[in-house]
């Protein structure tokens, strides 16, 4: 495994808000802030450091920034969303000079910004997430709103459809996650979809953990999250919907844990699993399209919480880092943090999973290759067909770990990047609650601020990664790259090691830096949510839009700096950090 931020002008040194892999080919989609969708080919690193990325073409047609883009399963179609509630859908047509796309159908019924958007698994619907806080289903062969679902009480900010078709779920800055259900009714004797609201996700009914005080605890961040997107996914064969933008404490007097919730399709009325991050918010969810098979070395604790007879592998995206996790090993096979200047705003997996990529309002794109067979051997559903009615990939309880302290293992966590620790990241179930416990292994050092480390451990393979060289003095991010879990096998003591870097760490400040388009700044105030805390609702509104206008200023500038050098120095070998031991939570 390699990879790291490729030096080009991908947006004109404009925030990149979006980007999708071709599901047939190698070409990936990128869009942004300049209005323009581009496309590029991948191609393997062979003996360089990185995949060679190559323009192709463009297609200009928004008149304002593109915040999402995705291809149909075909991979005949393209649609995209942007400010203003535009939504165009584009179809891939032969020409004489070759392929070429063009405009089939312009969808308008969002009232404002488009923020997400997914495809059904037959390419026959389109789900859609708007700053109107609404959801809308399109017909995408007839071009008309089938069905508008306006529960939301703010933006909605993340949208995605169950692969089986029966669900679809939406994300809201209104602090709720809630699942559709279809629910057919017959009009002129056709079956016409009819989702209704079968679950709405807001708060902690009991505590998620043993040791948690509270009965009643949000479970997600509020409007003040600096980030216009909180993109959830389901897993590839519907067990379990992945859902960001979780932010959990124990007890009032605690600090906020950052997390990703895992929901089981057998349980949809609470989270299953706790995913924990660094000090970050999560914003972006997206699952490897390949199956792969068991290695056969999963630990007992991961057996309890999940039950599948194959691998499913699923990146997920902190406004600053990233973590590849997959189903069978309870700590993430890999970390990546430092790679932007930047918020991420989305991921993207290869139709082969050979690369992951992702992308920044920094206005670049980092890229990941993985070598073959490093993630395994591919799956074939076929094999053990999933009913959706059959026992949940999920194990909502008869779990048992040892007793252990979560309050210890949250404060070893705090400001890792900052003070260079090693953190391992422990959730537990409670009552019918599943168990998992997460090993966040990303170990954040100071030093040069040239180079980025991947570090190898178990059986995984290290590589180096060479990073750009950084010329905004004290406004670098620490650039390291942990791997841990199973991917590949070779040289381990040669391997390991470690750059502790020297560079001051620029904080998030809502007051000067902002996030999303220029235009966001129009977007309205939400309604008062159900607790009548309209005036409070209203100010957290009023402090996240004054932060909007430097955005793009902010990014562009951050983009200039970061593409002025693209050398690294070498690294030096140093002894591997002793980890800090995991602790387990009782049930």
């Amino acid at each position: 495994m390699k990879g790291g931020t490729v030096q080009i002008i991908w947006h004109e040194r404009k925030p990149v808000l979006t980007l999708d892999f071709h599901p047939l080919t190698a070409t990936l989609a990128t869009a942004g802030a300049d209005f323009d969708i581009k496309f590029w080919s991948i191609k393997p690193s062979g003996t360089e450091k990185l995949p060679v990325v190559s323009y192709l073409s463009n297609l200009s047609y928004h008149s304002s920034a593109v915040n999402v883009i995705r291809f149909s399963s075909s991979g005949e179609l393209l649609a995209s969303g942007a400010d203003g509630g535009d939504l165009i859908i584009w179809k891939l047509n032969s020409a004489d000079t070759g392929q070429a796309w063009k405009v089939l159908k312009m969808l308008r019924s969002h009232l404002k910004d488009i923020l997400d958007l997914q495809w059904s698994s037959d390419a026959t619907y389109i789900i859609s997430g708007s700053v109107d806080n609404c959801c809308i289903i399109w017909d995408v062969n007839k071009g008309t709103n089938l069905q508008t679902l306006d529960a939301h009480a703010h933006y909605v900010q993340g949208v995605a459809w169950d692969p089986l078709g029966k669900y679809a779920s939406s994300l809201s800055s209104d602090r709720t996650c809630r699942i559709y259900m279809n629910k057919p009714h017959k009009s002129k004797g056709t079956e016409k979809i009819n989702y209704v609201c079968q679950q709405v996700i807001s708060k902690a009914d009991k505590p998620l953990l043993k040791n948690s005080q509270e009965t009643k605890i949000h479970l997600f961040h509020d409007e003040t999250l600096p980030s216009f997107f909180r993109r959830l996914a389901w897993s590839p064969d519907g067990s379990f919907l992945v859902v960001p933008a979780g932010s959990h404490k124990t007890n009032t007097a605690s600090e906020t844990v950052n997390a990703a919730y895992i929901i089981s399709r057998k349980d949809l009325s609470r989270p299953a699993i706790l995913l924990p991050c660094t000090n970050k918010a999560v914003v972006a969810v997206r699952f490897c399209p390949i199956i792969f098979k068991l290695r056969g070395t999963n630990s007992l604790d991961s057996a309890r919480v999940f039950n599948l007879p194959y691998r499913i592998i699923f990146a997920v995206a902190t406004l600053n880092s990233l973590y590849i996790y997959d189903t069978e090993s309870i700590s993430p096979l890999a970390v990546l943090s430092g790679l932007h200047y930047a918020a991420i705003t989305d991921i993207t997996w290869s139709s082969d999973a050979r690369y992951l990529a992702l992308s920044s309002q920094d206005g670049f794109c980092s890229l990941v290759e993985f070598e073959n067979d490093e993630l395994g051997s591919p799956y074939s559903l076929s094999e053990a067909k999933v009913e959706e009615d059959s026992k949940s990939a999920v194990q909502t309880g008869n779990a048992t770990v040892p007793t252990g302290n979560f309050s210890a293992v949250l404060s070893e966590s705090k400001d890792m990047e900052i003070e260079a620790e090693a953190v391992d990241m422990v959730t537990g179930e409670s009552g019918n609650i599943g168990t998992a416990i997460t090993e966040n292994l990303s170990t954040l050092t100071q030093d040069k601020p040239d180079n980025m480390v991947i570090e190898a451990t178990g059986n995984v393979e290290g590589v180096i990664v060479d990073s750009r060289k950084n010329e905004a003095e004290e406004k670098t991010d620490d650039m390291v790259i942990e791997a841990t879990g199973r991917i590949g096998a070779a040289e381990l003591d040669r391997r390991k090691a470690e750059a502790e870097h020297k560079a001051a760490k620029q904080p998030w400040n809502l007051g000067t830096v902002s996030f999303g388009a220029q235009d966001k700044t129009k977007k309205q105030l939400a309604n008062p949510d159900s607790d009548g805390k309209q005036t409070e609702s209203r100010e957290k509104t009023a402090t996240l839009q004054s932060s909007l206008d430097s955005i793009k200023s902010g990014a562009e500038e951050k983009a200039q700096q970061q593409l002025s050098s693209s050398k690294s120095t070498p690294l030096s070998n140093k002894p591997a950090r002793k980890r800090i031991t995991p602790i387990a939570i009782d049930p």
